[in-house]
């Protein structure tokens, strides 16, 4: 089996079954992952997720967790929504109490069209957000759902309320704060 490589600028070494922009929450056995496809990302949006203020949710609704995202500098209103899924993982790929236990966000921005990884970051979770990010998992784990229950549940919950919506009545929310890479010495 060949070694994973994350490096910006290459293919991303993960298969994404999504076409089209959005964004992907995954938690599995190497931690949790947050993926955002973009078919148009210039030098603003490679930054600004790279280094740029961001807000993040976590809404439940109807046993789905959906993760909610606002990036400044990439969306210019609005929240980002994706539901969070275990269905499609095999039983080797499902999260441990070790994968679980990091409270670390792994964040790839993906060029949608060629797969290319135009950035990365990682984001500690802070405890509100871990925690519950955590209890969902364990609960999905312990009562699995099938795909066409998991997709009937995400469809209900997506014309039932937006993603401001679900927003305004998320249990956890974290802000993160931009980051600034330290000045090059010459």
């Amino acid at each position: 089996m060949n070694p994973m490589n994350f490096e910006v600028g290459q293919p991303f070494p993960l298969p994404i079954q999504a076409v089209g922009d959005g964004g992907m929450i995954q938690a599995d056995a190497n931690g949790v992952m947050f993926i955002l496809r973009l078919s148009r990302t210039d030098v603003v949006a490679v930054e600004a997720f790279r280094t740029g203020a961001m807000e993040l949710a976590l809404y439940e609704e109807n046993g789905v967790l959906f993760f909610l995202y606002k990036i400044d500098g990439i969306f210019k209103e609005g929240w980002g929504d994706a539901p969070l899924g275990l269905h499609t993982l095999k039983p080797e790929q499902r999260p441990t109490a070790e994968s679980l236990a990091d409270p670390t966000l792994h964040l790839y921005l993906v060029e949608s069209r060629l797969g290319i990884l135009m950035a990365m970051r990682q984001v500690p979770m802070d405890e509100n957000i871990h925690d519950a990010l955590k209890r969902h998992v364990e609960a999905q784990m312990k009562a699995p759902m099938d795909a066409g229950t998991f997709s009937a549940r995400v469809q209900a919950a997506w014309s039932a309320r937006t993603s401001e919506e679900m927003r305004r009545a998320a249990s956890a929310v974290q802000s993160v704060e931009m980051t600034l890479p330290p000045p090059k010495v010459h």
